[in-house]
């Protein structure tokens, strides 16, 4: 499964409505027109990011599929207390804090729907469904093609694919109403959650692939912060960057080295293919590893409290 970011995004909140909202007689209640209480815009031209750029971004950060997986795994028991309340989504109120929840939620639901508690689905979607709307995107979701594709049981790719062209709207969409930075700030979103669900599972696993997992996000985080630097100017940006940056430096105490493996030779649906086997290592004493746990829950809790 490709690993972008918001694609996948798209995905879960199709993938969720379809397991869960067949008997939801009211669906206009998911399509109301809200209205924009601001727009994030540049007047001064900012750097816009090339589709490698992009395309490098959503590649190097964990889907939230693929966080949900892991932890699911692992064996560790559904926690409805690890992901953010509903209740608190009434309190983002500019875009820039909308974008950021969106991606949050986003990350939460694909840990719902991993777990299949479709008793709690329902309000998610309608609340990525609000806040998209909220910044104007929310016509992007092509919820009643996606919708098909999935009840269908088609192909995954095609419902990758469909929801391809969806970001791609949207984030063409962002960059002609001039708030390029939603985009960014949306994946920022995304990972933010991913490791913040990833801190709580540590708590209560002493697994050597969560902890690995934690090390990881040292290479996605320097990647990231180069990608929101570019919206630095902003006020909320620049907030937003100065906490994360407290995170990103204990970070300077892990090590990651590569060791490169030889290509394996696998059948896979009767064709031959090569697979790489390099291994990441990760390094990182006890204390580094309980304090990136904390400044990850500490970034986390100030985001979602106003």
């Amino acid at each position: 499964m490709s690993r972008r970011l918001l694609y996948i995004l798209l995905v879960l909140v199709v993938t969720a409505s379809v397991s869960s909202c067949k008997s939801c007689s009211n669906s206009d209640d998911l399509s109301q027109d809200l209205v924009v209480p601001d727009s994030i815009a540049f007047n001064d031209p900012v750097p816009v990011l090339g589709e490698t750029v992009i395309e490098e971004m959503m590649q190097n950060i964990a889907s939230p599929v693929e966080t949900a997986a892991l932890i699911k795994g692992l064996k560790v028991p559904f926690n409805k207390d690890f992901l953010l309340t509903t209740k608190a989504s009434e309190k983002f109120n500019t875009s820039f804090e909308k974008s950021l929840a969106l991606g949050i939620y986003g990350c939460d639901l694909g840990y719902l729907n991993m777990y299949e508690k479709s008793s709690f689905v329902i309000d998610y979607i309608q609340v990525i469904k609000r806040l998209a709307d909220d910044i104007q995107v929310g016509q992007f979701f092509d919820f009643s093609t996606l919708k098909r594709l999935a009840t269908n049981n088609e192909n995954l790719d095609s419902l990758v694919t469909i929801s391809q062209q969806s970001f791609s709207r949207i984030d063409n969409y962002l960059r002609e109403s001039n708030r390029p930075m939603l985009s960014a700030v949306i994946v920022a979103g995304l990972w933010v959650e991913g490791s913040y669900l990833t801190t709580r599972v540590a708590q209560v696993s002493n697994h050597k692939r969560i902890r690995e997992t934690l090390g990881e996000q040292k290479t996605i985080l320097i990647f990231l912060l180069k990608v929101l630097k570019v919206y630095e100017k902003d006020p909320s940006m620049a907030k937003f960057l100065t906490d994360i940056e407290k995170v990103k430096a204990l970070y300077d105490d892990v090590k990651i080295t590569y060791e490169v493996g030889e290509p394996e030779m696998v059948e896979e649906d009767g064709v031959i293919v090569f697979k790489q086997t390099d291994k990441q290592i990760v390094e990182m004493s006890d204390e580094t590893y309980q304090k990136i746990i904390d400044s990850i829950q500490k970034l986390r809790a100030d985001l979602t409290k106003f």
